[in-house]
Formats: structure tokens, C-alpha cells, sequence
């Protein structure tokens, strides 16, 4: 009997429920500046294994400082040197890479606008001009053939070629930074890449970049029932570049209305960091915390060399890779008739410095401005925009936020933006943040004070004091 043959083994292929997890990419986190403490004094640092942790590979300390840069085939490279062991070292991300941090930021950036891999790598190849490096290299300069100069400059020089593969690896890797990425295909059905992102040079004494990026607008709008309110806010935005006001930016007060002149500070033409309105402090709370903002200013930071241009990249990334920011450099103004309004109809308490009170004297160091004493026009742009958890968030990047307080600057913004919108100030928040520290608070509760009595806020972060100074805040984070 002859042998039976035997019959070939065909694997099928396993359904989705029986494939074995393939794990997410971890999101990289910024240590911040407490935690780089904490670590000193351990052998074996935890944040160490994050794609932006910096520690010395020869005897893992993160005491260290900068030391120049190196020319590699990837562009410059950031040098530390390790005050422990005193040995120069390069950043962990980058070994053995051909392209630099930036370029990588950049093809992402331009992937979230619509491009495909192919488009991106094109423009990438022939222009060589950084997405994220201020206003050369912007989005619009796709459609210029080769970048012009740009692709000779000696930053330039050396980068190596992009591939489709290459890229689509750092999609996979670090997709999770870019939120963006799950609203990508929708709002590739509403707009081009080209004209997704709304752009407007603003001239009001210095040039300002106004972008505004209308598809994820519209999909914030559609998202969430919570944020179909904010419609007159994206009306707003639609109006901007073809509706505002220049000449209030532009001229001082004594060209915009002659009968009034320069007899006072009533008189004047004033941005919000110079107006001279004040706030009282008491019973409220500014919330200190460590969240997805500061993450992605960290790792921006990683591929602008210039501390100049870290404000534009910084709008530029968010703009395009997170899934909440929806302008930038928002253009704002409060007339006298607004805040004399908010003072007299809604209760406001608007405040200026009281030069009779005595220098520690907290208490009567304010007084309540008269209607002559507030400024004709207040004007001002808003760094980030942002709709997130049912409210519009504004934003203001500074470079030490642990030591800063625009109390009063981001308050007059939310007045402004309230007042030009028509929504209610109980649906705006302010905050300021860097790398480190993100700084949040109210500001309804600046301007408008309900005595409950009260002196302590349970919040996720801690229990937080009720401030009780007049003309400063006394604590930035959690007593407990």
C-alpha cells in the first residue's frame, strides 16, 4: 500500500482576539525639577528610561550643564558636561541617528497638517527649512519649489535624506504625542492641507503671526455637547483676520480720538501687561501642576537652539500636533466703556495702586478705580487658545513660570475675549506654564468675590490655602 502523502500544514491566521498585546509606545515625561532632586541621591534613576530624560550614561548623575554644540551629519548637537564625573556627553535620543530632534518634530508637524508620508518627506528633502524654527520654514513654504536659500544654509548642510519608512517609525514611536492624530482623517475631509491652518501677519507695533486652525475647531464643536456653547467663540475666529480693529493697535489714543488727547492715563492707548488696573487676591487659588502642556514644551525645547525662537515653535507644535489648541496670537481689546460696564452692571472690582497707603501695609495698599483713571483702550495678544473639559483655556508660555505672576495680565485677556465674545467669564480659565510648571486659576474669582468664608480647597493635586493677601498671591502649590 502505497504511502499516504502527507497534507501541508496551513497556519490560518489568528483572529484579533487571540493576537498576542503588542505594547503602546510609552509617552515620554519631562522630569521636572523636584524629581531631578529626588533623583539625585538615588543609584538607580527611575525617569531614566523616558526618551527625554537627560543623565549621564558613564555614571548616571543628572547634575550637569551645558557645553557647546557638535556639527554632526544630522545638524548641531547639544554637549553637557557631567559635573560629577566631569565628562562630556550627547543626549541619550540622539545616538546613532541620522536626523536631528528638530527634523523629526517637523515631519510630524507636517503630517498632522494633511500631508502624506511622501508629501512629507518631499518637502523635508528640498526645503530643509525647520517647521518649528520661528517664521522661516512655516507651513506655507511647502508650495515653494526647494525652499529657496534655505536648503544652503550651514544648519542645514549635511542633513541626511527622509524615507516614507523612516518616518512612518517615528509616527509609530511617538504618536502618542500627537494627539491630533485620531482627528487627522476627518479633518483632511474638510480642508486641504493648505488651507487647514489659518494664517495673518498682524502689524500692531511689532508683527504678530495669527494662525488659527479652523478643521479642529469645527471637530472640538462636534465632539463634545459641552463645547456647542463656545460657538460665538468660534464665530469670533472666523472673523478675526477679515474684522479687527488695527487701528486700535496701531495709533495712540490721540489719532483714534482727538477730542480726548493725552490728558491722563484715560487718555492712552495701553497693552494689558501696562495697564495700571489691578486685582485683589483674596479668596482665590491659583492650582499648580505637571500635565500634558509641559510635557510637550519639553520635548519642543529638545530641537530649537535659539531661547528667540522657542515662543513660535512652541505655538507651531501645538498648533499642529495637539488635539485642544485651536489659535494662536489671538488679537484682544477692552474699552472704557467694557470695564466701566463689568464695574457698575456685573459687580467687578477693578483696583489701582494706592500711593497714599503705607509700604507694608496689605491691606488698604489697593483702591477702587475711578471712571476718569481707567485707560481709553486696552489691548493685548493671546499666546494660546485652547477648548478642552467644557472651557476655553488661555494660555501664556513664560520662561520661569515658578517666578512669575501675570495675575492681572491673563485676567484682563478673559475680560477682553468675554466682552468681543459674548460668553459668560465663568467659562474661562487662565494659566501660565513652561517645561516644568503649569499655573491655573479663575479668573471670575479675581473679579468677583462672593465672601463664603471658606479658607481651604480640596483639589486632585493637595488641599490649597485661600489666599488671604491683598496685592500678591503667597502660594503657588498644595500645602498638603
Amino acid at each position: 500500500m502505497a504511502d499516504k502523502k502527507k497534507k501541508p500544514i496551513i497556519k490560518k491566521p489568528l483572529l484579533k482576539k487571540d493576537r498576542p498585546a503588542v505594547p503602546l509606545p510609552t509617552l515620554p515625561v519631562i522630569a521636572s525639577k523636584s524629581q531631578r532632586d529626588e533623583a539625585k541621591g538615588q543609584d538607580k534613576v527611575g525617569i531614566g528610561t523616558s526618551v527625554l530624560s537627560l543623565q549621564c550614561p558613564y555614571c548616571q548623575s543628572q547634575d550637569f550643564v551645558k557645553r557647546g554644540t557638535r556639527l554632526k551629519k544630522g545638524g548641531k548637537t547639544q554637549l553637557y558636561l557631567c559635573r560629577a564625573c566631569k565628562r562630556t556627553f550627547t543626549p541619550v535620543w540622539f545616538k546613532g541617528r541620522q536626523h536631528s530632534w528638530q527634523v523629526i518634530l517637523d515631519a510630524m508637524s507636517y503630517y498632522n497638517l494633511g500631508f502624506s508620508l511622501e508629501q512629507v518627506c518631499k518637502i523635508m528633502n528640498m526645503k530643509k527649512a525647520p517647521f518649528n524654527k520661528g517664521g522661516k520654514g512655516d507651513f506655507e513654504d511647502a508650495k515653494s519649489n526647494g525652499g529657496g536659500d534655505n536648503a544652503k544654509r550651514p544648519e542645514n548642510v549635511g542633513i541626511g535624506t527622509l524615507q516614507p519608512s523612516t518616518l512612518s517609525a517615528w509616527l509609530e514611536k511617538y504618536g502618542q504625542l500627537c494627539a491630533y492624530k485620531r482627528m487627522r482623517s476627518f479633518g483632511l475631509k474638510m480642508y486641504s492641507p493648505y488651507e487647514i491652518i489659518e494664517t495673518c501677519t498682524l502689524a500692531h507695533r511689532q508683527l504678530y503671526r495669527f494662525r488659527y486652525h479652523k478643521a479642529k475647531t469645527k471637530l472640538i464643536m462636534a465632539d463634545d455637547f459641552k463645547h456647542f456653547k463656545f460657538k460665538p467663540m468660534k464665530e469670533f475666529l472666523d472673523n478675526v483676520t477679515a474684522e479687527t480693529p488695527h487701528q486700535y493697535f496701531q495709533r495712540p489714543a490721540a489719532e483714534v480720538e482727538p477730542a480726548l488727547g493725552k490728558q491722563s492715563l484715560g487718555g492712552q492707548i495701553l497693552r494689558a501687561s501696562e495697564a495700571p488696573l489691578k486685582f485683589s487676591k483674596t479668596e482665590m487659588i491659583v492650582r499648580a501642576k505637571h500635565n500634558y502642556a509641559c510635557a510637550l514644551a519639553g520635548l519642543v525645547f529638545q530641537g530649537v537652539s535659539d531661547n528667540k525662537q522657542r515662543h513660535e515653535a512652541l505655538q507651531k507644535f501645538f498648533l499642529a500636533n495637539d488635539s485642544v489648541t485651536v489659535a494662536t496670537e489671538v488679537p484682544v481689546y477692552l474699552r472704557r466703556e467694557d470695564l466701566e460696564h463689568m464695574q457698575t452692571q456685573l459687580g467687578f472690582k477693578l483696583y489701582t495702586k494706592n500711593k497714599d497707603a503705607e509700604k507694608n501695609d496689605d491691606a488698604n495698599s489697593l483702591r477702587e478705580i475711578d471712571s476718569n483713571e481707567i485707560p481709553k483702550l486696552i489691548t493685548g495678544h493671546i499666546d494660546f487658545l485652547q477648548i478642552r473639559n467644557g472651557a476655553i483655556h488661555i494660555l501664556d508660555y513664560k520662561g520661569c513660570a515658578a517666578k512669575e505672576r501675570p495675575i492681572e495680565q491673563l485676567t484682563l485677556y478673559a475680560l477682553a475675549l468675554s466682552r468681543l465674545t459674548g460668553l459668560r467669564l465663568f467659562h474661562f480659565k487662565c494659566a501660565w506654564f513652561d517645561e516644568n510648571d503649569y499655573f491655573e486659576f479663575f479668573p471670575l474669582h479675581v473679579v468677583y468675590k462672593r465672601n463664603r468664608g471658606r479658607k481651604r480647597i480640596k483639589t486632585i493635586e493637595g488641599v490649597y490655602n485661600l489666599n488671604e493677601k491683598v496685592n500678591k498671591i503667597e502660594n503657588l502649590r498644595p500645602m498638603v
